[in-house]
């Protein structure tokens, strides 16, 4: 085994067919602090979740061996980061959701939420100006 692959653990990130809500919570927190230990990980969120330090570190280390994380080893400590961006997690969770509900067509869920949901001012502004970028082809992506 190379000195590279003893330090880091966690295969490369595959597209997340779920994310369950555990992760979910545990991945908010290393997108904000990585590189982080467990107990960063335990500590943020002990106003919220009262985890154990195993519970989280438990999670974290199945969640390495997914490929979400990937775990660097710096004597005994062990460094967590994402091997997963959230707009990666995010368009995984996105595409389930209008797959299952809508056939996987957008225009249905948009018209949907219109009817169903209720925009504000603002949103039917931000979402008029969303499908003027559209229509001139003009990148709305954050990656």
């Amino acid at each position: 085994m190379t000195e590279a692959s003893k330090r880091r653990k966690g295969r490369r990130a595959k597209t997340p067919e779920e994310l369950t809500e555990a992760e979910w919570t545990i991945m908010k927190v290393v997108w904000e602090q990585e590189p982080c230990t467990a107990g960063t990980v335990q500590e943020a969120l002990a106003d919220t979740k009262d985890w154990a330090y195993s519970t989280v570190k438990t999670t974290m280390d199945r969640m390495a061996e997914k490929g979400y994380l990937v775990v660097e080893r710096i004597r005994n400590l062990q460094l967590f980061r994402s091997n997963l961006s959230d707009v990666e997690a995010k368009r995984a969770e996105f595409r389930k959701m209008l797959q299952r509900a809508f056939d996987g067509a957008m225009t249905p869920m948009m018209q949907f939420l219109i009817e169903h949901e209720g925009l504000s001012k603002d949103e039917a502004a931000q979402l008029r100006q969303l499908v003027r970028k559209a229509e001139t082809g003009q990148s709305t992506k954050s990656e």
